[in-house]
């Protein structure tokens, strides 16, 4: 019987890298201790949503220092980004010049965020279909 020690979590984790399973790691950054204490969660809706301008949207949001993460979905709202500035005066500023002055976009809804949670790990289905615990 195997003891479980650091050579065998090594080698499962080397497995799970190999598989795809495992992606990569990423730093954990605090926005605050950055000076953008401040996160929004902003819906945005692009009219009309074609293909030809999504591709420059994301590109563009994607490459704004504020953005934190950004979601394509279904619904009545197109994108949701999730977003750090330093105050509210920054969030205006972020939303009026870089959303709404585009020609694209129909409208954004912006949520402050008061407080977040990580929540984890991600684990696989159990076989019968119930959560793994």
């Amino acid at each position: 019987m195997r003891s479980g020690g650091r050579g065998e979590g090594a080698c499962r984790v080397a497995r799970l890298r190999r598989s795809g399973v495992i992606l990569g790691h990423e730093l954990r950054l605090d926005p605050a201790k950055l000076g953008r204490g401040l996160e929004a969660l902003l819906s945005v809706q692009l009219r009309p949503h074609r293909r030809e301008l999504v591709g420059p949207f994301v590109e563009r949001i994607r490459a704004l220092p504020e953005s934190r993460s950004l979601f394509h979905l279904a619904g009545p709202d197109d994108y949701l980004v999730h977003v750090a500035v330093a105050d509210t005066a920054d969030l205006q500023r972020l939303v009026l010049d870089e959303f709404t002055s585009r020609r694209e976009v129909a409208r954004v809804e912006t949520r402050l965020i008061f407080q977040q949670w990580s929540c984890g790990p991600l684990l696989p289905p159990a076989r019968d279909g119930s959560a793994i615990s």
